[in-house]
């Protein structure tokens, strides 16, 4: 109604100054009619102005230049409306707590004595047999079809999510949007990020409003970046949907497709623990994570490696301090494919040490259960 009063002084306006030049020129009761219109449209108009001003002004985003450019790119390239981005936006809180974590992350503030006992103890362990049993169906099969480790699947949801119990308690809109525009040195990942997420939403039919996730932005089980789960989130179960908070079987599923993509390679093995000797073996020590050196030279440099592998092997040579001192490592290719999943040495082998601990707990359960079973039937 407002926008119509408004449309209609206007268009009024605009008749009579065509007809008569200035307001002088109108005659008197025209005169007076239009002053009354004038000052009716304001009194009504006022209202509105007043609500979008207040809207803008309690958002922490819309209306910024950077926000405006970036809604300006949703709609043209990807045809949004305008008006549900300014909505959805206009909604989204900077968060201080995300900001606070980004800049800490535990992968650059703990050493790996302190990072380990995060991740492996009795209970996660446990909880991962538990996992593995309640999904053995799904991880036999899925490991048959895209070629990766059940165990590996069942260490990377136990590190990222504790199977699935901590998943995160951010708004996703926030994270990204905080990070996105408040975070200037990661900014334009998290931007795409966002940009990612809004696709999702739509193409999922997903309220952007109740997705939650982790400080930056990941989500539900495998804890995936929104442009992950456009790239890689399955729809195991067959609903029409790659429900990776809710569903099990999607989650393996998508981890395992995740990691078959970035070259994982059935069969070879991950890392293994070194002993060094010498004065050299410091040398060759790196703190990426790509296999960079063949093993034979990392050998000539004082390390021993007890498995057998070709010497022209591309290995990955490190050094973290455990709790008995200092530990060293060879990675493998298959090292590196884990740290696609997250940019971390301690990561990889965090994630590679609590595999062969549910595996063997895994073994022992099986073999216990049969002991059991066959003790019934005698």
């Amino acid at each position: 109604m407002y926008v119509a009063v408004l449309v209609f002084v206007r268009t009024l306006s605009l008749l009579f100054l065509n007809r008569y030049g200035y307001m002088k020129n109108f005659p008197g009761v025209f005169r007076r009619m239009f002053r009354g219109g004038l000052l009716m449209a304001a009194v009504v108009a006022t209202p509105v102005t007043w609500a979008l001003a207040q809207e803008n002004h309690n958002s922490d985003y819309l209306g910024r230049q950077d926000v405006d450019a970036f809604i300006d790119e949703l709609v043209t390239e990807h045809r949004f409306s305008r008006t549900e981005l300014e909505d959805i936006l206009a909604g989204a809180e900077r968060s201080e707590r995300a900001l606070e974590l980004i800049s800490r992350p535990a992968e650059g503030t703990l050493e790996w004595k302190d990072y380990r006992k995060i991740f492996i103890t009795p209970e996660r362990i446990a909880k991962g047999v538990s996992f593995w049993e309640e999904n053995a169906e799904t991880l036999a099969r899925v490991e048959q079809e895209l070629g990766v480790p059940a165990n590996i699947i069942v260490a990377i949801i136990g590190v990222e999510t504790y199977y699935g119990r901590q998943t995160g308690g951010f708004k996703v809109l926030d994270a990204l949007t905080t990070l996105g525009f408040d975070f200037p040195r990661r900014g334009e990942f998290f931007r795409k990020e966002l940009k990612n997420f809004l696709l999702l939403a739509r193409e999922q039919n997903l309220d952007v409003d109740e997705l939650t996730g982790s400080y930056a932005g990941a989500m539900g089980i495998p804890q995936f970046m929104p442009s992950s789960y456009r790239a890689y989130a399955v729809d195991y179960t067959g609903d029409q949907q790659a429900n990776i908070w809710l569903s099990d079987e999607d989650a393996i599923a998508s981890v395992a497709n995740y990691l078959q993509k970035h070259g994982w390679k059935y069969g070879s093995g991950v890392a293994v623990q070194a002993k060094v000797s010498g004065v050299k073996h410091e040398q060759i020590v790196s703190s990426g994570l790509k296999p960079d050196k063949k093993l034979s030279l990392v050998q000539k440099a004082g390390w021993a490696v007890p498995e057998r592998l070709p010497k022209s092997s591309k290995v990955l040579a490190m050094k973290h301090e455990g709790s008995a001192g200092a530990e060293y490592w060879v990675g493998l290719h298959n090292f590196y494919v884990i740290t696609r999943y997250n940019r971390s040495q301690m990561y990889a082998l965090a994630v590679y040490q609590l595999s062969r601990e549910v595996k063997d707990s895994y073994k022992r359960s099986l073999a216990l259960q049969k002991q059991v079973a066959k003790g019934k039937q005698g």
